[in-house]
């Protein structure tokens, strides 16, 4: 039996998307977890208070809460869309690499191949509009 792209045998369906940018690791941290970076990622409205079990809610009804959170590295969090029929957890890492650093989005408990795909297409957007904020002149 063939096992499906994506899929691990505790979280369901996961995708990641990861993009090496020439920016130091606290530059690129700084983005994301400020107001700007967190609408492009997360959604408009959305502040996060780096706590576990913070709460959050963007202005597109998305709601769920901070599961960790280590500074300049990593945040971890719950997301729910307003239509979605359940969570999923989304995983935002910062990783120092050479003269710059590597950002990630991980996102997992999706709950299949299909969902996977549109999430895989979203955060490759979603990456495209943060490199193109972070490095204006290299838009693509």
């Amino acid at each position: 039996m063939t096992h499906p792209t994506g899929l691990t045998r505790t979280a369901g369906f996961q995708i990641g998307v990861s993009k090496t940018l020439p920016l130091p690791p606290e530059t690129v941290w700084r983005f994301v977890t400020g107001p700007e970076g967190l609408a492009l990622w997360l959604g408009h409205g959305a502040r996060i208070r780096p706590e576990r079990g913070s709460a959050y809610r963007t202005d597109e009804g998305v709601t769920g809460e901070v599961r960790g959170y280590q500074e300049g590295a990593r945040l971890r969090l719950t997301h729910r869309s307003a239509a979605a029929e359940r969570e999923t957890t989304v995983q935002i890492t910062v990783t120092a690499q050479g003269a710059g650093c590597v950002l990630r989005f991980h996102q997992e408990r999706l709950s299949g191949t299909r969902e996977r795909a549109e999430r895989r297409d979203h955060w490759r957007a979603v990456m495209a509009e943060v490199a193109g904020v972070l490095l204006p002149e290299r838009r693509e």
